[in-house]
């Protein structure tokens, strides 16, 4: 008996005394970063434009970025003959946008359609003729049905 009393004393003391958090396991995120992320986390300084001008297509762009400012421009040839330009520029308050338009719109004249309906008469057939429908079959006899015979089962 003294030894179950002397057991539960030592138990105690070294429940008290033990510090959980010290021998916890740990689990921290992963310390590695994709080349991507790595490469692109942080703003880059650049600078690009482009223009395409043919039978079909007119239109051009440029940007420009310090990393926190960015502005730049594009411009494209609408349809009706105008031309339409926007300066912009982007940063930590938000997206400013300038659109200017240039030139006239010009439209085709319209032309009154000469086109004359042409009446056509009634087509040239005669409509299919449909007899009646057979006269459903007469059944002579009239089905008997029986109950089922239950078995008894042991």
């Amino acid at each position: 008996m003294k030894f179950f009393i002397l057991a539960a004393l030592f138990a105690v003391a070294a429940a008290d005394s033990y510090r959980s958090a010290e021998y916890a396991p740990k689990y921290e995120a992963p310390a590695y970063k994709s080349t991507y992320e790595a490469k692109y986390e942080t703003p880059q300084p650049y600078d690009f434009s482009w223009a395409v001008n043919d039978y079909y297509n007119d239109y051009s762009h440029s940007e420009r970025s310090d990393g926190k400012v960015t502005t730049g421009s594009y411009r494209v040839v609408l349809p009706d003959g105008r031309t339409q330009i926007v300066t912009y520029k982007a940063d930590s308050y938000g997206y400013v946008a300038d659109v200017k338009y240039t030139g006239e719109a010009k439209y085709p004249e319209y032309v009154a359609n000469n086109y004359k309906a042409t009446t056509y008469s009634a087509p040239a057939y005669t409509a299919p003729t449909y007899s009646a429908p057979a006269p459903a079959p007469a059944y002579t006899t009239t089905p008997v049905y029986k109950a089922p015979v239950v078995q008894p089962q042991y």
